[in-house]
């Protein structure tokens, strides 16, 4: 899952960062240049989360970016907890605690508040299985997300706010899946976008409208080997 770390201000870095939205991870690192200790974690967790391999080198990344800053590097590192545990991938007994605790922690830090109660949400969400709870944490980054001006921070909390409100038998729900949808198409967020895609065709009634979006999904995920997306779909 990107995580879109636009608190992270580097001009130099914007071409890794859209290769990255595009899920294209390997060709991000190789750019020419120096790749910072911060952006080579972050792409590598982000691609972690989407394709589920190299986990030995995220890891690494991620330690390097701990000893030069504890806070950014303990909120990828709760993102890699996070994933292990969601989808077994060399889970650990300590993982769920370890990314409640790197979670929690960010919050309290300005660059990181948002995309941490957006985490928390989802680990309230699929981890502690307390809907309430995480509602609390995706109306945080929600807010934060618009304070801000984070449009992919927004597609995520609305994604899982709209789906909440389905599940409660709210049809408004289904507007927010699909400006979600739309957001991430805009930022050029492939992956983002194919999940969204998917996502959205769950929720609407079978035929042309779902078959040509779930088409579109499967379509990316097969291209950038999104490998959790792939199984869903």
């Amino acid at each position: 899952m990107d995580t879109n770390t636009a608190y992270i201000v580097n001009p130099a870095e914007d071409g890794a960062r859209a290769l990255t939205r595009a899920g294209l991870w390997d060709l991000a690192l190789e750019l020419p240049g120096t790749i910072s200790t911060a952006l080579r974690a972050e792409i590598l967790t982000d691609r972690f989360w989407w394709r589920l391999e190299e986990s030995a080198t995220t890891e690494a990344a991620v330690a390097a970016l701990l000893a030069e800053d504890p806070l950014l590097g303990g909120f990828y590192d709760a993102q890699l907890a996070y994933t292990r545990t969601l989808f077994g991938i060399d889970s650990r007994p300590e993982d769920p605690q370890r990314a409640r605790a790197g979670f929690a922690a960010a919050t309290d830090d300005e660059r990181l508040s948002g995309w941490a109660s957006f985490w928390l949400g989802v680990l309230a969400e699929h981890v502690d299985h307390s809907p309430q709870q995480a509602t609390g944490h995706f109306n945080r980054a929600l807010d934060k997300a618009l304070d801000d001006n984070d449009p992919m921070l927004e597609s995520y909390a609305i994604r899982h706010v709209g789906g909440q409100a389905l599940d409660n038998g709210d049809t408004t729900g289904l507007d927010l899946l699909r400006k979600s949808y739309h957001l991430r198409a805009a930022l050029g967020a492939r992956p983002q976008t194919a999940a969204a895609a998917a996502t959205l065709a769950a929720s609407l009634p079978p035929g042309g409208e779902a078959g040509q979006l779930k088409e579109i999904a499967a379509e990316t995920a097969r291209e950038l080997r999104l490998t959790w997306l792939i199984k869903a779909l």
